[in-house]
C-alpha cells in the first residue's frame, strides 16, 4: 500500500461488507498488515454471527425462536442473556422510552446495530488500528483522525429534502446515530400509546459510545423535540439534533457541527 504524500501518511483502506440488513463500511488510515487484515476479518464476523443470533427475520435466529416461543430466556446463549440485560438497562435510563418488548414480541434491533459497530470498531482499535471509522449504515464510530489535520466528518442526510444534508458532524472520537422515518416510515412503537412515534421525521445523537448513541435517537423519537432534548441534556457527553413533523430542525448547544468553510 502507497503512502500519499500529500496527506502524510498512508492511503485510507477501506472495506464495505453486506449484513444486518444494510452496508458496513470501515475506513482504517493505516497499512494493511497482516495483524489487522486478521482484525479486519474477526471484525466482520462479529457482525455476521450478530445478524445470525439476532435478526428477528431469520428464523433460525436465536431471537426468532424466543418470538415463537421455542427457547426461553434461561436457557438462551449467554450473548443473548447480555443483550437483553442491556435492552432492560436501556429501558430504565430512557425511563421507557425504548423498548425492546413494545411491538409485543422481543426485537433488539434498535440496540443490537449500535452494540455490534462499537465492538468491531473496538477490535480495530485493540489491533492497533487508532485512526478508524465504522459505519454501519448510518449508525458511525470513528477515533483518532482521516488524515495528519482535521476531523472525521459525518454527514446528516436532511429528512425533508432528499439528497440533501441537514448538518455535517465532525470529530476525532465520537459515536452518531440517526432514527428516522425517511426509509423505514414511521417504524418506531411508542410504547406508551402502542401506536407508531411520529412527532420527529429525524433525531440524530452524537457521544461516546455507539450503543448509546443508537439507543437515544430510537427514545428521542419516543420522546419528541422538547421531552427528548430536555432529557439529552443530562446524558453527560451526548447532544441531540432534531427535525420535528412540521420541519423545524433543532440541536442541543454542543452538538458538534462541522466549521463553516
Amino acid at each position: 500500500m502507497a503512502d500519499d504524500p500529500a496527506a502524510g501518511g498512508p492511503v485510507p483502506w477501506r472495506h464495505a461488507e453486506p449484513v444486518m440488513g444494510t452496508m458496513v463500511s470501515f475506513t482504517l488510515r493505516h497499512r494493511p498488515t497482516p495483524a489487522l487484515r486478521a482484525a479486519l476479518d474477526r471484525a466482520v464476523a462479529l457482525l455476521h454471527e450478530a445478524d445470525r443470533v439476532f435478526s428477528p427475520f431469520l428464523p433460525d435466529s436465536e431471537i426468532s425462536r424466543m418470538r415463537r416461543g421455542e427457547r426461553g430466556r434461561a436457557d438462551a446463549p449467554p450473548e443473548v442473556r447480555r443483550v437483553l440485560e442491556l435492552c432492560e438497562h436501556a429501558h430504565s435510563r430512557t425511563r421507557g422510552a425504548f423498548d425492546a418488548w413494545a411491538g409485543g414480541a422481543v426485537d433488539p434491533c434498535g440496540l443490537v446495530k449500535g452494540w455490534t459497530a462499537e465492538r468491531a470498531w473496538r477490535v480495530l482499535r485493540e489491533a492497533g488500528a487508532t485512526d478508524a471509522c465504522v459505519n454501519a449504515g448510518g449508525d458511525v464510530r470513528v477515533g483518532g483522525a482521516p488524515g495528519p489535520e482535521g476531523d472525521w466528518r459525518t454527514g446528516i442526510a436532511d429528512p425533508r429534502r432528499p439528497g440533501r444534508l441537514l448538518a455535517v458532524v465532525a470529530g476525532r472520537n465520537h459515536a452518531v446515530a440517526t432514527s428516522g422515518t425517511a426509509e423505514r416510515g414511521a417504524h418506531v412503537v411508542d410504547p406508551r400509546t402502542g401506536a407508531p412515534a411520529t412527532g420527529l421525521l429525524a433525531a440524530t445523537v452524537t457521544g461516546p459510545e455507539l450503543l448509546w448513541a443508537d439507543v437515544f435517537a430510537t427514545a428521542a423519537l419516543v420522546l419528541g423535540a422538547r421531552e427528548a432534548h430536555r432529557w439529552i441534556g443530562a446524558q453527560p457527553g451526548y447532544a441531540l439534533l432534531t427535525v420535528t413533523a412540521d420541519g423545524e430542525a433543532r440541536a442541543s448547544a454542543d452538538f458538534p457541527f462541522a466549521p463553516a468553510g
